[in-house]
């Protein structure tokens, strides 16, 4: 019960990705300040496999907890991978958003009338077909 508190509060907080843009969960940036008072020991993703495969090992014993196991042995794998591969977890910092100028966003209104057909053009045509 307390290994799955852990996962929940180690998992919860989402990284930041290196491409794009990365939407926070609610709530998340009080347990990102958690995760962040770690350092090292909740950033490095060695450290989450690790932790992910020493709590898979008790819960191996029991048929009924099998199916966490299978998970926490899963994502330890996962964890391994983005590891080898220099992958880390950052926290999600919100940017201060800036103000838009209400004098750059408005244009002015256009200086030449529109594009009008020929007077030819413009009379009505009649219907062909009865």
């Amino acid at each position: 019960s307390a290994a799955g508190v852990l996962v929940c509060l180690l998992e919860y907080p989402r990284s930041k990705r290196k491409k794009g843009s990365t939407m926070e969960r609610c709530g998340q940036k009080y347990l990102t300040a958690v995760v962040k008072l770690f350092g090292p020991l909740t950033r490095n993703y060695y450290i989450r496999a690790v932790l992910h495969a020493a709590l898979a090992v008790p819960a191996g014993f029991l048929l009924s907890t099998i199916l966490g196991t299978v998970c926490l042995g899963i994502a330890s794998g996962i964890y391994l991978l983005a590891a080898v591969r220099g992958e880390e977890w950052r926290p999600i910092e919100q940017k201060p958003r800036e103000r838009p100028q209400a004098g750059g966003t408005i244009k002015p209104p256009p200086s030449n009338p529109p594009p009008r057909p020929p007077p030819d053009a413009r009379k009505k045509q009649p219907e062909v077909g009865g």
